[in-house]
C-alpha cells in the first residue's frame, strides 16, 4: 500500500483519505511533523507542477493529522493554502467524526479569521449545523452569508423566500447592521421587490419574522456611523423601505438631527424631509428646527440649502411667532459660499423681519448682514438696519507673507549624529534640505575617517534590502546600480554612497558610470535626471578612490541656490588642502551659484579670480557672464493639451561636463519616450535645485507630467508645484502652464497645492494674471480643464482673501468662454461656466473691479432663469453697479 506521504507528494487526494480514516488519531498525529517540513519545502517552489500537484493532498492530510482546533484553523486559513482547489465537502469527510464541541471552537476560529483570508462559508455554515452551535456574527461569516444568499438566485425562488427559511435568519440581519463596507453586496441583487435586500427585509419586518423597532434602530444607528457610498445607498433603502409611521418618526428627531447635519447628501436629504415634515405638522419645536437649520445652512450643497431655506419660510407664514427664533437661523446662511443662497435668505430675512419681537434679535440679524455680498449688503442697509457700508475704504488684497527659504544648517558634526539622519532621510520622502546636508555629511565624514563612519552606519545599512549576503540581493544590487543607468531618486541617491562604502559595487562599475553616455532611450526628463545623478556617481567613485574633504554643489538656501561667497571659500579650502576638484561636483556648484543679485556676483568673481587656480577663474568668467537668460519658449498643442519647448541655450554648452550640456539642448513636447522611468515624483524638486535659478528649463520638462493631471486624472505631480513657484529665475510660459494644470487637477490635493503655487507667485510678485487667465480660457474651452474643479481651485484662492488676483484671472479667461454664447440660445456653453461666473462675480464684488467684460452682456441679456443667466447678471451688475441700478 502506498506510504501516505508518498500519496501526498503525487497529489492523490482521495487515496490520501482512505488511508487516513484507516488510522487512529495517534497515527495521525505522528505524520504531523512530515506534513510541515513538506509544507517548507512546496513553498520555496510553489507555483511549480509538483508543488500545484501535491498541494490538495497536503491541504487534506494536514486537516485530518491536527488534534487541536486552533492548529486546524490555522492551516485551513493560511496564505499559502488558499488555492489548494479543495471542496469544503472534502474537508468535511475527515472532520465530521470529531466532537460537536471541538467542531464548534473550530468553527468559531475560522469565523474569526479576516474576510481577506477568504474561508470558504459553505465550510463555516457547515461546521456550525453539524456541531449544532450559535452561528457566528463576525465580518467574514457574515459577508459569506450575504454572499451566499444572495447569490442563489439560479434556484428559481426570491430573496426574501431564500431568507424566510433560514433557521439564522434574525442574529445575522442583526450583524448585517454591523459590517462594515458591505453595501456593494447588497446591491447585487434585484433592485426592487422581494428579490432585493431592501425589499426582502422590508417585507420580513411586515410579517414580523424580524423585530421591527430592532430593525428600524438598527438601520438609523447603521446611518449615524457612516461609511461608503455603497453602504449609505443600501441603508438607506432599506430604512425607506420600513416606511416608518408618524410616531416612529417622531421617537427619532435627535438621529434625523443629527443626520441632516452631518450625513451624506442622499441621508441628509431624507433626514431633512422627516423633519420638514414633523415641523409642518407641529411635532418639531421652532428651537429644534432652528437648531438644525443651523447645521443644515452651512453645508456646501445647494440643493439641501435651499430645500431648507424653503422649510423655514413656510414655517414662519404660518405661525408669526416664530420669527423670533427662526430668522435668526435664517441669517446664518448670509455667509454661505454661494452667493443664490444668500439671496434666499435675504429675501426671506426681509420679507418676515417686521414679525422680530426682541431687539436683540433684529441686531444679531443686522450684525450677520455685514456677511453678505456687496449689492445685497447695501439693501440690507434699510430693510435689516445693516451698518453702512463705508465707501471710502479701500480695498486690500490679502496674500501669504513671500516664503523664505531655509538656510542649510552644517553637516552633521559627528558620525552618530550623521547615521541618525542619514536613517531619516531613507525613511521618508527627503526634501532637498536634508539630502544634500546628508550627502555632504557623509562625504566629509568618508574622508576623515571612513571606518567610523562604517561602524557608525551599521545600523542602517543592515536594514537596507542590498545587503544580504545571499546571490539574490546581489543580482538585485547589480541590476539597481551595475550599469550607471540611473535615475536616482534622494533616497537611491544615498544608497548609492552607502553601497560604495560598504564595499559592494566593483571599482571597474563606478569608474565606468562616471563616464557620461546619452541612454538608450531618452524622454523629456534625461537631461534632469542625467545631471543630478552624474554627481551622485562621481561622488561615489572619488569615495572609492580618492575622498573629497567636502562637497563644493552644498545650497546655501533650500531651493537649492548656493551663494557666490561660499563658493569662493570653499574653493580657496581646497587649494589650501591640495583637492582635486571633482569635475561634476564643480559643475552643479555653478549652475547653483547665484548670479541674479549682480553687485555680489562682480564681488565674488574678484575674489575667484585671485585664487590663481583653474577653477577660480571659471568660476569668475561664470559670474561676470551676467545674469542667466533663458532660451526662446515656444507653445505647442497635443490634441487638448497646450505644451511648450524649450530653444538650446549655449551657455550650458561651454565648458560644462557631457552630463550637464544636455541641460542646454533644445526640449522637445512630443520628445517624451512611452519608456520613460521617471516615475518617482519625490525627485522633481531634487531637479528643481539643479537650475535653481532657471526654473523655466525645468518646467518645459515637466510640463506634461502636470498636464495629466487634469487630461488623465492622474495624481501626485502637482507636490512639485509650490518649489517650483519658490524656486529663481523668470516664472514664463512653462511656469504659468503648470499652475494652470494643476488649478483643473482631478484630485483635491493636487488643486491645493497649485492654489498654494498660485498664490506664491502672486505674493512674489510673479504672477502674470493676463497669461495664466488666457491659458485657463483656452485649456477649458479646449476641454483639457474641467470648469467645475477650476472653479473649487478658484475659489480656495479667493477665500484666502485674493479676491482681486483671482477676478485677474477670470477676467482674462471668461472671455473665450462667453464668446461661444449666442443671443437666443446656447451654441455649445461650456458646462461648469455659471460656477464660474460665480466666482468672478464675487470676487468682483469683494475687489470692488469696474470695466467691461468682453461678450459678458451677451450672456446676461439671455433669456431664462438659469445659474449661467444669473450669474452672467450678477456679474455685470457689479462690475457697472450704476448702470445696473438705474
Amino acid at each position: 500500500m502506498t506510504s501516505l506521504m508518498g500519496a501526498v507528494r503525487a497529489g492523490q487526494t482521495a487515496e490520501v483519505i482512505g488511508l487516513l480514516n484507516a488510522m487512529t488519531d495517534a497515527e495521525r498525529r505522528a505524520f504531523f511533523p512530515e506534513l510541515k517540513e513538506l509544507r517548507k519545502e512546496l513553498r520555496a517552489t510553489r507555483w511549480d507542477t509538483p508543488s500545484r500537484r501535491a498541494y490538495p493532498a497536503l491541504y487534506v492530510a494536514g486537516v485530518a493529522c491536527q488534534t487541536g482546533a486552533a492548529g486546524v484553523a490555522s492551516w485551513i486559513s493560511a496564505a499559502d493554502m488558499r488555492w489548494p482547489g479543495v471542496s469544503p465537502a472534502v474537508l468535511l469527510r475527515v472532520l465530521a467524526d470529531r466532537e460537536t464541541g471541538w467542531l464548534a471552537d473550530l468553527a468559531d476560529r475560522l469565523a474569526q479569521r479576516p474576510a481577506t483570508a477568504r474561508v470558504p462559508y459553505e465550510l463555516m455554515s457547515a461546521l456550525v449545523r453539524l456541531a449544532g452551535c450559535p452561528v457566528p456574527t463576525t465580518d467574514a461569516y457574515v459577508r459569506g452569508w450575504a454572499q451566499q444568499v444572495g447569490g442563489e438566485w439560479r434556484h428559481g425562488n426570491t430573496l426574501v423566500e431564500r431568507l424566510r427559511t433560514d433557521p439564522h435568519l434574525v442574529p445575522l440581519v442583526a450583524a448585517l447592521f454591523e459590517v462594515n463596507d458591505i453595501g456593494g453586496l447588497l446591491q447585487w441583487a434585484a433592485d426592487e421587490g422581494p428579490g432585493s435586500w431592501h425589499g426582502a427585509l422590508g417585507q420580513l419586518t411586515t410579517e414580523g419574522r424580524l423585530d421591527r423597532r430592532a430593525t428600524v434602530d438598527a438601520c438609523v444607528a447603521r446611518l449615524l456611523r457612516g461609511g461608503t457610498t455603497a453602504d449609505h445607498r443600501a441603508f438607506l433603502r432599506v430604512l425607506t423601505s420600513l416606511t416608518l409611521t408618524h410616531e416612529e418618526q417622531r421617537e427619532r428627531v435627535a438621529d434625523w438631527m443629527a443626520l441632516a447635519s452631518d450625513a451624506v447628501s442622499p441621508v441628509a436629504s431624507h433626514a431633512q424631509s422627516v423633519l420638514g415634515s414633523l415641523a409642518l405638522e407641529g411635532q418639531l419645536s421652532h428651537r429644534r428646527l432652528a437648531e438644525v437649520s443651523g447645521a443644515v445652512l452651512f453645508r456646501p450643497e445647494r440643493k439641501l440649502v435651499r430645500a431648507q431655506l424653503a422649510l423655514l419660510g413656510k414655517a414662519l407664514s404660518r405661525d408669526a411667532a416664530a420669527a423670533d427664533d427662526l430668522l435668526p437661523a435664517v441669517a446664518q446662511a448670509f455667509g454661505h459660499e454661494d452667493a443664490g443662497v444668500q439671496e434666499r435668505a435675504f429675501k426671506l430675512a426681509q420679507r418676515h423681519v417686521k414679525k422680530v419681537r426682541s431687539a436683540e434679535v433684529r441686531a444679531e440679524i443686522a450684525l450677520a448682514a455685514e456677511e453678505l455680498i456687496p449689492p445685497l449688503r447695501s439693501q440690507a442697509v434699510g430693510s435689516l438696519g445693516a451698518a453702512p457700508v463705508d465707501a471710502a475704504a479701500a480695498y486690500e488684497e490679502v496674500l501669504p507673507l513671500v516664503p523664505e527659504p531655509a538656510r542649510l544648517a552644517p553637516a552633521a558634526a559627528s558620525v552618530v549624529e550623521l547615521a541618525e539622519e542619514v536613517g531619516a532621510a531613507l525613511e521618508s520622502d527627503t526634501v532637498v534640505t536634508g539630502f544634500e546636508r546628508a550627502l555632504d555629511g557623509l562625504v566629509r565624514h568618508a574622508h576623515r575617517d571612513r571606518d567610523a563612519l562604517l561602524q557608525a552606519l551599521e545600523p542602517v545599512i543592515s536594514r537596507r534590502w542590498w545587503d544580504g549576503t545571499d546571490q539574490y540581493y546581489d543580482l538585485r544590487l547589480n541590476h539597481q546600480f551595475g550599469d550607471g543607468r540611473g535615475s536616482f531618486d534622494a533616497s537611491g541617491g544615498l544608497d548609492l554612497l552607502l553601497v560604495t562604502l560598504r564595499g559592494k559595487l566593483e571599482t571597474g562599475t563606478l569608474r565606468a558610470s562616471c563616464r557620461a553616455r546619452t541612454p538608450a532611450r531618452t524622454c523629456v526628463h534625461t537631461a534632469l535626471s542625467q545631471a543630478f545623478d552624474a554627481r551622485l556617481w562621481e561622488v561615489a567613485y572619488r569615495m572609492r578612490m580618492d575622498p573629497l574633504p567636502f562637497l563644493l554643489s552644498t545650497p546655501t538656501w533650500s531651493t537649492g541656490l548656493l551663494e557666490p561667497d561660499e563658493l569662493v571659500e570653499r574653493l580657496d579650502a581646497y587649494r589650501r588642502l591640495g583637492a582635486r576638484v571633482s569635475e561634476a561636483d564643480f559643475a552643479q556648484a555653478l549652475l547653483r551659484v547665484r548670479r541674479a543679485d549682480r553687485p555680489a556676483a562682480a564681488a565674488a568673481a574678484e575674489r575667484a579670480a585671485a585664487l590663481g587656480t583653474a577653477e577660480g577663474r571659471r568660476l569668475a568668467r561664470w559670474l561676470t557672464a551676467g545674469a542667466p537668460v533663458l532660451p526662446a519658449i515656444r507653445r505647442r498643442t497635443s490634441a487638448s493639451r497646450i505644451l511648450a519647448e524649450s530653444g538650446e541655450l549655449l551657455e550650458l554648452q561651454d565648458d560644462f561636463p557631457d552630463a550637464f550640456r544636455a541641460l542646454g539642448d533644445p526640449s522637445s513636447a512630443f520628445a517624451e519616450s512611452r519608456y520613460c522611468h521617471h516615475w518617482d515624483y519625490s525627485t522633481r524638486p531634487h531637479w528643481l535645485a539643479v537650475l535653481p535659478e532657471l526654473r523655466e528649463l525645468v518646467a518645459v520638462r515637466l510640463l506634461r507630467d502636470l498636464s495629466s493631471l487634469a487630461v488623465d486624472d492622474t495624481r501626485g505631480t502637482a507636490s512639485v508645484l509650490p518649489p517650483l513657484a519658490e524656486s529663481g529665475g523668470e516664472a514664463g510660459e512653462a511656469t504659468h502652464l503648470c499652475v494652470a494644470y494643476g488649478l483643473g487637477a482631478r484630485h483635491p490635493e493636487d488643486r491645493l497645492a497649485a492654489v498654494d503655487a498660485l498664490l506664491v507667485l502672486a505674493a512674489r510678485g510673479q504672477l502674470d494674471v493676463s497669461r495664466l487667465g488666457a491659458d485657463l480660457g483656452e485649456l477649458v474651452r479646449d476641454g483639457a480643464v474641467k470648469p467645475l474643479r477650476l472653479t473649487e481651485s478658484l475659489r480656495t484662492a479667493a477665500a484666502t482673501g485674493a479676491y482681486a488676483t483671482v477676478w485677474g484671472l477670470l477676467g482674462h479667461a471668461l472671455p473665450p468662454l462667453l464668446s461661444g454664447l449666442a443671443a437666443d440660445k446656447p451654441d455649445g456653453p461650456v458646462r461648469g461656466l455659471g460656477d464660474l461666473l460665480a466666482v468672478a462675480a464675487e470676487c468682483a464684488e469683494r475687489s470692488g473691479a469696474r470695466g467691461d467684460l468682453p461678450h459678458l452682456a451677451r450672456a446676461a441679456d439671455r433669456g431664462g432663469t438659469s445659474r449661467l443667466v444669473a450669474q452672467a447678471r450678477r456679474l455685470r451688475g457689479a462690475l457697472a453697479p450704476d448702470a445696473a441700478a438705474a
